[in-house]
């Protein structure tokens, strides 16, 4: 069942702006692995902002926004054929994995100007969060 979805749009100048101002920016925010693809593309703006955008909307499908956990808990890979994927470590995948199996969709995209991530989070078990208990009929 569909647990949550997240979207984010990032503006690409103010990435740009960050890259150049603030050198420990893509350490801060991106593991190892992220960091090779990044460097693979020239650490072009566009990337990171959609890799942004990318956990930013990951985390906004979990529910917790980054509450409870880092945002490199969140790491967002690509396949062969390039489609992004998202994998959860650390506290971020223990927070999840309570409500059973996970699967997360994701789409990556930018323009000119924005870059923008949508992410769809499915559990196997979960609570209906969008019930509340104690509402009138």
């Amino acid at each position: 069942m569909i647990y949550g979805i997240g979207t984010d749009i990032v503006e690409i100048r103010r990435i740009k702006e960050i890259l150049e101002n603030t050198p420990k920016f893509i350490e801060k925010i991106f593991g190892k692995n992220e960091i090779e693809y990044l460097k693979r593309r020239n650490f072009r703006p566009e990337y990171v902002a959609g890799r942004f955008a990318a956990k930013e909307a990951v985390a906004k499908a979990m529910g917790t926004g980054f509450s409870g956990f880092e945002i490199k808990d969140i790491e967002i890979e690509s396949t062969a054929l390039g489609k992004p994927i998202a994998v959860l470590k650390g506290k971020a995948k223990l927070i999840i994995q309570k409500h059973g199996k996970y699967k997360i969709h994701l789409s990556i995209s930018h323009g000119l100007d924005n870059a923008v991530a949508y992410a769809i989070l499915e559990v196997d078990e979960s609570e209906n969060t969008n019930i509340r208990g104690d509402e009138k009929d």
